[in-house]
């Protein structure tokens, strides 16, 4: 993927590529710094793309395009090669402004101008909000059922812990 920004139908909201030197703007936003370190890590051994959305120059969403084989099992043996979009987040205060829809086409137009064919992404069973958004945007349920994802978050004393997550997961053609 190359670096370029892309403006949207807003001119106050541009979406590219993170940098390094965004860390700081994305810790809150996105994650934790180890997360955002991690995905700015996988982007440079061109495992991913992590993709930031700008609006007014401030940072207020992301997404990380996953492109290596996928940690479940059941995406491995059913969706081999297929990149998924994950850790798609916007802060709560610039929810509704198409934000989310505008990361999600900006990674989908980036894929397919680089040869792929579908993209998955997995939602967790109870977030019915984003789950109308992906069917909005023509994501459909596969036919293999619900699957475990697992979510980390961080604990007030900074350690991590793995929580599963009861997700299904929505594939689109490009």
């Amino acid at each position: 993927m190359t670096e370029a920004t892309t403006k949207t139908r807003s001119d106050r909201l541009s979406i590219r590529l993170a940098r390094p030197a965004d860390l700081p703007a994305l810790i809150g936003v996105l994650a934790d710094r180890e997360f955002v370190e991690d995905r700015l890590a996988r982007q440079q051994l061109h495992s991913g793309w992590l993709l930031t959305a700008w609006w007014d120059g401030e940072a207020v969403g992301g997404m990380y395009v996953w492109r290596d084989l996928a940690e479940e099992d059941e995406l491995r043996e059913h969706l081999p090669g297929v990149p998924l979009l994950t850790h798609i987040e916007i802060a709560p205060g610039h929810r509704g402004r198409g934000i989310g829809t505008e990361l999600i086409r900006h990674g989908e137009a980036q894929l397919a101008a680089a040869g792929t064919t579908r993209v998955a992404l997995a939602v967790e069973v109870t977030n019915e909000r984003a789950e109308r958004l992906y069917r909005r945007l023509g994501y459909q349920e596969w036919a293999h059922g619900l699957i475990t994802c697992y979510a980390e978050e961080v604990l007030a004393d900074g350690r991590r812990k793995s929580r599963p997550e009861t997700c299904r997961v929505l594939v689109k053609p490009l």
